[in-house]
């Protein structure tokens, strides 16, 4: 259900406000350029961002040069050891994924942006990457996708 507010944009209950003349988004794939490199990393950043402004707004997908148009680059993907216990070993681990995004929007130029942006989750230490890391990744994405999303769509 779309709502029309008198601010000149276009109101929906996702929470996206999307100025009426924006009819089409484009995401570039999100090359991967981090030193360690998940495989699938890339493919599902680019189709978890798709995915998102697909099922959230009216905006038609378009393979490049969208209204709204988004790029960019995977730029690290780390494990790092987290809460550090008394025998100096480290009880939790911190998987980490940072992204440096180019977003550009035809109709307002003072929203374009190149920002990076970081998510991680942490996981028990006792428990090793290969474990975990299909639902950590998938989370982080999310939560990364939701970043971009709110950056771009949601102007409250």
């Amino acid at each position: 259900m779309t709502v029309m507010l008198p601010s000149c944009k276009i109101y929906s209950f996702s929470g996206a406000s999307i100025s009426p003349e924006i009819k089409t988004v484009s995401v570039d794939y999100f090359t991967n350029q981090a030193t360690v490199v998940n495989p699938s990393l890339s493919q599902e950043l680019t189709e978890a961002l798709k995915d998102k402004f697909l099922t959230r707004t009216s905006l038609s997908l378009v393979d490049s040069d969208g209204d709204m148009a988004f790029s960019g680059v995977i730029t690290s993907y780390t494990t790092t050891p987290q809460a550090i216990t008394s025998d100096q070993t480290a009880a939790m681990n911190r998987l980490s994924i940072t992204i440096r995004v180019h977003y550009t929007n035809d109709f307002d130029e003072k929203s374009n942006f190149t920002k990076t942006f970081t998510r991680y989750q942490d996981y028990d230490s006792s428990l090793s990457l290969s474990d975990v890391e299909g639902p950590l990744v998938n989370e982080i994405v999310s939560q990364l996708v939701d970043d971009l999303f709110n950056e771009t769509a949601v102007n409250w």
